[in-house]
């Protein structure tokens, strides 16, 4: 196995974190059940509105904004479901009697991808949002959008 440096481990799997769970506790279950959409739908609207108070931005943007995420948190939840499979796999073979380097490999590989592929999906939905703003609007919505203050992180 390739020796990683702890701050190149922590660095990949902070990436794929900060993709996958920027709005996916409004989405998915611990049991993989989905949330009503009805729900998620304001939540997203309630994000996307705190992000962009106090800037011009029309109602259209905001339409044209809250449809980009809602695609992109639709089409991460098959990759949080993944990402939840490999948890438990990590954690069975660590457990094994017998620790088997290369699968241990083969499961932190699958997780690496998983988060890359997460990370590049929600980095296309904020990149088209933010095209569909001026310059103003980006740097509003992306300095409140960026902050964690919607309650205590979980895990």
């Amino acid at each position: 196995m390739t020796n990683l440096s702890i701050k190149t481990v922590m660095a990949a799997l902070l990436a794929g974190s900060l993709a996958a769970t920027a709005g996916m506790p409004a989405f998915a279950k611990a049991d993989g059940g989905s949330s009503n959409p009805a729900k998620f739908q304001q939540f997203v609207e309630k994000r996307v509105d705190k992000a962009l108070n106090g800037t011009d931005a029309t109602q259209d943007q905001k339409k044209q904004i809250v449809g980009i995420l809602q695609a992109a948190f639709t089409d991460l939840k098959p990759l949080h479901a993944l990402r939840t499979e490999n948890r438990a796999a990590m954690r069975a073979a660590l457990e094994a009697p017998t620790i088997d380097p290369a699968k241990i490999e083969q499961i932190r590989a699958a997780q690496m991808k998983i988060a890359d592929d997460s990370s590049k999906r929600f980095t296309k939905a904020l990149t088209d949002a933010g095209n569909v703003l001026n310059a103003n609007q980006r740097q509003a919505f992306f300095k409140t959008w960026s902050e964690r203050d919607h309650g205590p992180r979980k895990g």
